[in-house]
């Protein structure tokens, strides 16, 4: 059986499954229904995945399976973060702190302002 796609061959948008039929007795199901987050996922990026779960999360195991540096294996995991839609803490916060410091260059708000809101971020507040 093939794959499914998760993305219109056309203009790359999510696709949404509209039919579902039961193979024992014919029961055909039609409707909206979302594909599950991991179908968004690349071939290769489940590969990697399955490897990553197979070495229970250590990235240097799965570094020395797939012959790739260990920052290799890390920029592939975090694509797989981004591809979920989970955002990695470190990467929302430097998401933060950019925002900041572009209001302090378009002079919306003071350096001590500017100040202040990064401390709280790094803080975790």
């Amino acid at each position: 059986m093939a794959r499914v796609i998760s993305r219109c061959p056309v203009c790359d948008n999510q696709l949404l499954i509209t039919e579902l039929t039961c193979p024992s007795c014919g029961t055909i199901i039609r409707g909206k229904f979302e594909l599950e987050e991991f179908f968004r996922l690349s071939p290769e990026q489940l590969g990697f995945l399955r490897i990553f779960i197979k070495a229970r999360g250590n990235l240097s195991e799965v570094q020395k399976e797939l012959g790739i540096s260990y920052p290799t294996a890390r920029s592939r995991l975090e694509a797989i973060v981004k591809t979920l839609g989970y955002e990695a803490e470190e990467v929302q916060q430097e998401r933060q702190v950019n925002e900041v410091l572009e209001s302090l260059e378009k002079g919306e708000i003071s350096a001590q302002e500017a100040l202040e809101k990064i401390r709280k971020l790094r803080e975790g507040a």
